[in-house]
């Protein structure tokens, strides 16, 4: 550890590094910073490099279960336990939108990507998405400037009722596919234990790609076609895309919760119980 952030009495729920423009290299003296959830429902935002707290907003009255920034770093998206999204300004401090569409169950993934222009018919430089644990996805075209944010999509996935014997049902997670526009991936609990491709142009399941149980976490590589499933039963799965020999491995001591590639796509984040494990993928 090289650096450690003030300590709160909230626990922290969830944080995003803020992205850095494209093509804009970093200024000498210039702070990264991190954007953190808590379970008081506060927003903080961290300098990395001064080691101290430099805004916080309470944009929720629920403990906070996921937080992202825009592409451009302009924005902060937060969502709560309760399901409420909440879209604020770091620059004032401001909550700019309240968004009630997932209400009463609480947010698991929001992902921003840029958009590609005029592929979907609506203005705006930027898609993002966000999912419930209900499995539900909701997908948004905004133009932040322009104060505007526009839901284009709205997915419900189907589920038998709950097994018996399961505490808690694997998370819905969703995410934009890197190298297929206007598609995004979704898993969790559902009919079948699989891996689901949607298109936001066709309004329809592209096609589907078989699991060996219901996936706790997922990440897809931002430099080739394959994606990264973390499962409750220590199992890593690397899935070529859309379809391929897929690379099992069981290096974890419980439950893979987190997958996360590096965003030269060579390396791979996962963590568990009580490991975090770097994976080196030299063919990425």
């Amino acid at each position: 550890v090289t650096r450690s952030l003030p300590i709160s009495l909230q626990s922290c729920q969830c944080l995003a590094w803020k992205p850095r423009p494209v093509g804009v290299w970093p200024r000498p003296g210039e702070s990264q910073h991190v954007v953190a959830g808590y379970s008081d429902g506060t927003v903080r935002v961290f300098s990395v490099s001064r080691t101290e707290m430099e805004l916080k907003m309470h944009p929720h009255a629920a403990a906070l279960t996921a937080v992202t920034y825009s592409t451009d770093g302009e924005m902060i998206l937060s969502g709560g336990k309760d399901g409420i999204v909440a879209v604020s300004s770091p620059r004032t401090g401001m909550t700019i939108h309240v968004l009630a569409d997932h209400k009463g169950s609480p947010i698991t993934v929001l992902q921003c990507t840029r958009k590609q222009y005029h592929e979907l018919g609506v203005e705006g430089g930027e898609l993002w998405l966000a999912a419930s644990s209900d499995r539900r996805v909701s997908v948004w075209g905004s133009d932040w400037l322009q104060d505007k944010c526009e839901l284009l999509d709205w997915l419900s996935f189907p589920a038998p009722a709950g097994p018996e014997g399961l505490d808690s049902l694997p998370p819905s997670l969703a995410a934009f596919c890197p190298w297929e526009h206007g598609v995004l991936v979704y898993v969790g609990f559902g009919l079948q234990k699989e891996a689901l491709f949607y298109s936001l142009r066709k309004k329809q399941v592209l096609r589907k790609i078989s699991l060996p149980a219901f996936a706790t976490s997922l990440s897809l590589s931002p430099a080739a076609p394959f994606m990264a499933l973390g499962f409750g039963d220590r199992l890593l799965r690397l899935q070529p895309c859309p379809a391929g020999a897929p690379q099992d491995y069981a290096g974890h001591d419980d439950t893979v919760h987190l997958c996360r590639f590096a965003p030269s796509g060579r390396r791979l984040l996962t963590a568990s119980h009580s490991a975090v494990l770097v994976w080196e993928l030299p063919g990425a």
